[in-house]
């Protein structure tokens, strides 16, 4: 019934031979220039790019106009990226190529699996997060592709939606955060950055016809903040989403998309005053009529075949907005302005000039057949990137640890290599992911690390945990390998080990044209980590006293075994992207001090985060969000929930100290001040959090984020640390006069290491 599930073909990784590709397009670049600079050569203002879109449009004509708004087909042999518009060749504007995805090319060789968007949050690094927008945006333009679909900005509203991995979380501050360095990184390099999916896209099921109902407040404070970020990076795209939102379908939602939508009230504009970029539909998210879509604010038609969600509304049978046009139903004024959206996004980033041309074709992933110019964009660079993002993203959950005589660990972590002179590998997740499913990553025969959909990524050079950990110790250790989930095997592997390392997951991924993977359609049906996980662990730590459970998952899974004491450590690993191998074992043996923190809490219930996914229904339910602003830790704080592991929690190998908090007034907000202390004997990385209380009355949750920073301190150093807060961070919005407001009264500052644990309080 759902063709459309075809479409959506996210998520490709390309690496960079940017510099030699647009030196052959623009010979006068000087040399020594990077990426970075050579694209920003390129980059002019909104008025520019406004003024020479106008000026092409005014020489188009209707069809030119048509194949710029409405995608080539998804069922189009020509087609070469997931989503390709018309070219208009005798003006000089190529086929405009929109790709997947958030974590990187789909569908595409010779790039790179980057971490996931959740693994991005865990490292609360904005260096990290910036960066990896950066390698993103490289990749990218190395290939050719114009746009990068991403970042995704989905509220983790519940564990289990199956699409949380590829956003950052549940807390809209980090979400927006996240967004805002992906934005950034990404459009530095001159590749339009698409955010995406808006709005209140929170589950799989149904998610084609379902109705997000919320409430104005929790509109702007949770859902619409991650976007209002993206905004204020200079986003020049955003999707539109399959969801109805308050019972309107979300790509002809006036309120949402239309001139006086939340989304254009809010600085991004489509006009020559307040210029800014275009808004896609989600691949066949489009219903009703074209003049419908065309006149609620949606600007750009995806991917254009005739499909039963989209009803062929515009690029399909009857050629619909051509019609609509002629009919006077769209304005011919509203028809240029769609197109000089479009064209303007691709002026502002300076795409007209020098740009590589497509080098792959996503019907091929394999890389042969047309259109594959085996254009390798994988990069040193890169490589290094996703391994540093997957250890700094590594969050150290438990670690009893034993020292002998020598100073040499030999329970517990960091492990030095050779002390353990018996170590036993277990479980699937340890081992290479069978390649077959590249680009779909449903199967889930090997290690988890990425989810399945549009939004996974190439798995052509994943290291799996497996091969790390014999490259690593060599000769040095005896190693047992137990590589399934049979929990007698495991058992047998591990007895009498010095140490045991536990591999388990949980998948989650898109509905779709994807299959159900395990009965998960999509959304998770629950929080257990998959293939009897934790039978698994129990049975190693029942005979081996050093068993180390390293967890690969796309969000919250149950930990009821933490206590066990032959448990000494556990890492909540993710979905760290192709080098997770490398990465673990940088972890587990000390290269790297872990420095993750969780961007959501664990608790041991699913009834501890107070919302639902919605499998069953007679038909598209109406899904009300009626727990508001209390999500995961805000939901816990107010009904007293303690979970296992906290939002913002993660342990060290060294120790912190926080003293001298100071705040003071500035002429934007205030500056809160106070210092860290590394007072350990290695060096390591702290991540310290700022979370805001509101004033009694103020209608808000007992503590939100509202900072964070990296401090990185050698063995018995300090440093100063400040943080900002605006006034918007000080304000709520208020439904009545639709703006922020501060509300009256004292706030409490509270800085920590995580949400539960508090180091310095203060008011305002």
């Amino acid at each position: 019934m759902l063709l459309s599930f075809v479409l959506v073909t996210f998520g490709l990784f390309v690496v960079c031979c940017h510099g030699f590709v647009a030196r052959a397009f623009h010979p006068e670049f000087p040399d020594g220039l990077s990426v970075v600079d050579e694209a920003r050569l390129f980059k002019g203002s909104w008025d520019e790019a406004y003024e020479l879109a106008n000026k092409t449009v005014a020489q188009m004509t209707m069809d030119e106009k048509l194949g710029i708004i409405i995608g080539t087909g998804q069922l189009n042999s020509a087609r070469r990226c997931v989503g390709d518009t018309t070219a208009v060749s005798r003006l000089g504007i190529p086929s405009i190529c929109l790709q997947d995805g958030p974590a990187g090319m789909r569908l595409v060789r010779n790039v790179t699996g980057f971490p996931s968007g959740i693994n991005t949050a865990a490292t609360f690094s904005r260096r990290l997060m910036r960066a990896r927008g950066v390698a993103l945006g490289e990749e990218f333009r190395g290939k050719g592709a114009h746009v990068y679909l991403g970042p995704a900005m989905d509220i983790m509203r519940n564990p289990k939606a199956g699409r949380g991995w590829e956003s950052f979380g549940p807390d809209p501050y980090l979400n927006g955060e996240g967004a805002y360095e992906a934005i950034t990184g990404v459009q530095s390099v001159g590749v339009q950055a698409c955010a995406k999916h808006f709005l209140a896209n929170n589950q799989e099921h149904w998610r084609y016809g379902l109705s997000s109902n919320l409430d104005d407040r929790t509109m702007h404070e949770i859902y619409f903040y991650p976007f209002l970020r993206s905004i204020e990076a200079d986003v020049v795209a955003v999707m539109c989403a399959y969801n109805r939102f308050n019972d309107t379908s979300s790509c002809h939602n006036a309120n949402l998309i239309g001139p006086n939508g939340i989304l254009r009230q809010n600085g991004f504009k489509g006009n020559s005053i307040f210029p800014s970029g275009y808004v896609v539909s989600d691949w066949g998210a489009t219903h009703d009529s074209a003049s419908d879509n065309a006149n609620a604010g949606l600007d750009m038609e995806m991917p254009g075949d005739w499909i039963v969600i989209g009803g062929g509304v515009y690029g399909g049978i009857g050629q619909g907005l051509k019609t609509a046009v002629n009919d006077g139903q769209v304005s011919v004024d509203r028809l240029n302005q769609m197109v000089e959206r479009i064209l303007a996004s691709w002026y502002r980033l300076g795409q007209d000039t020098g740009y590589p041309s497509v080098s792959f074709n996503t019907q091929q992933p394999d890389g042969t057949g047309p259109g594959n110019l085996d254009v390798n964009v994988r990069t040193d660079d890169h490589t290094a990137l996703v391994r540093e993002i997957a250890a700094a993203s590594a969050v150290l959950l438990k670690n009893n640890r034993t020292v002998n005589s020598q100073g040499n660990t030999v329970r517990g972590l960091p492990a030095v290599k050779g002390v353990a002179k018996t170590v036993a590998v277990v479980g699937q997740d340890a081992l290479l992911p069978n390649l077959s499913c590249d680009g779909m990553n449903e199967c889930d025969d090997g290690t988890m690390d990425i989810g399945w959909g549009s939004g996974s990524n190439s798995l052509q050079h994943v290291v799996p945990p497996i091969d790390a950990i014999q490259a690593y110790l060599g000769n040095s250790t005896s190693i047992t390998t137990s590589l399934t989930n049979d929990v007698s095997q495991g058992a047998k592997a591990a007895a009498r080990k010095d140490m045991a390392l536990v591999f388990v997951n949980a998948m989650s991924g898109e509905l779709g044209a994807y299959d159900t993977v395990d009965g998960n359609m999509g959304d998770r049906n629950d929080l257990n980590l998959w293939f009897s996980g934790s039978d698994l662990v129990n049975g190693v730590a029942a005979v081996c006293n050093n068993t180390i459970v390293v967890v690969h998952s796309v969000g919250p899974v149950y930990l009821t075994f933490s206590n066990h004491p032959n448990i000494t450590a556990i890492i909540y690993a993710g979905a760290p992207g192709e080098q997770t191998g490398p990465a673990i074992v940088d972890v587990i043996y000390g290269a790297v001090n872990p420095s993750g923190r969780l961007p959501f809490s664990i608790a041991d219930s699913e009834d501890a985060y107070g919302t639902s996914i919605v499998y069953v229904s007679l038909g598209f339910p109406d899904i009300n969000y009626t727990e508001k602003l209390l999500l995961d830790y805000r939901y816990m704080d107010a009904n007293n929930i303690t979970p296992r592991y906290e939002f913002g929690f993660g342990l060290s190998y060294t120790t912190f100290s926080y003293s001298s908090l100071s705040i003071a007034y500035t002429s934007s907000g205030y500056t809160v001040s106070f210092k860290v202390a590394n007072t350990g004997s290695v060096a390591g990385t702290e991540h310290p959090q700022l979370y805001l209380g509101y004033p009694t009355g103020a209608g808000e949750p007992k503590r939100v984020l509202r900072g964070f920073e990296e401090v990185v301190l050698n063995a018995g150093e300090s440093q100063s640390v400040a943080m900002n807060l605006t006034i918007r961070d000080l304000s709520v919005w208020d439904t009545p006069s639709q703006s922020y407001i501060r509300p009256p009264g004292t706030f409490a500052v509270w800085i920590g290491a995580s949400i539960n644990d508090i180091r310095l309080t203060g008011s305002i």
